[in-house]
């Protein structure tokens, strides 16, 4: 990596690989406001296990793994977001093709925990089903924050379903003790 904002080149090499029961299914970067430390989260399927490394400054060499609990119904795909001093940890839940898919989430005063459990965030409905696979974002023209996922439409039953899944983006809304709003879907 040439800057934050590229030239980007391939490194060559993965950062990090699968086996004895690990996933790196959906892996992200945050780095940390607070220390400036990035991180990169991963966990997958077969495990169904949350890891964490702290990254090098390159951004492409790992640094060290930091051993962190798995939170309740972590299945992959692990998003990691920081606001008014909470560090926000989301994730899917159940299998990707199926009605079970869902955003579940943690918090932590950490961005490698211990977390406190937060619940479902974004379960499927008659209309949408197996939202998941997720991303925050806060505009930075208002300061309103907003998630972006994929879900399945015009799917009936509980699944496998078959096809293409189509991305939405709806606004979230925060509690004043610092709690996500279950989200309904639109």
């Amino acid at each position: 990596m040439q800057g934050a904002g590229g030239p980007c080149t391939d490194s060559g090499k993965p950062l990090i690989t699968g086996g004895s029961g690990f996933e790196a299914i959906d892996p992200a970067v945050f780095i940390d406001p607070k220390s400036k430390t990035p991180y990169l989260y991963a966990g997958g399927s077969a495990g169904a296990t949350l890891r964490v490394w702290a990254l090098k400054p390159d951004m492409v060499s790992l640094d060290h793994e930091v051993k962190v609990d798995t939170p309740p119904n972590f299945t992959e795909g692990a998003f990691m977001h920081y606001r008014k001093g909470i560090y926000y940890l989301s994730y899917s839940a159940g299998k990707w093709d199926t009605s079970s898919y869902q955003v579940h989430y943690a918090v932590s005063l950490s961005p490698t925990g211990p977390w406190r459990y937060g619940g479902p965030l974004l379960v499927g409905d008659k209309r949408y089903r197996g939202p998941g696979h997720h991303a925050f974002f806060e505009d930075p023209k208002d300061g309103k924050w907003y998630i972006a996922y994929h879900r399945w439409e015009g799917q009936f039953g509980d699944g496998p379903y078959q096809g293409s899944r189509r991305v939405a983006i709806q606004p979230i809304t925060y509690r004043e003790d610092g709690a996500i709003e279950t989200i309904r879907m639109k």
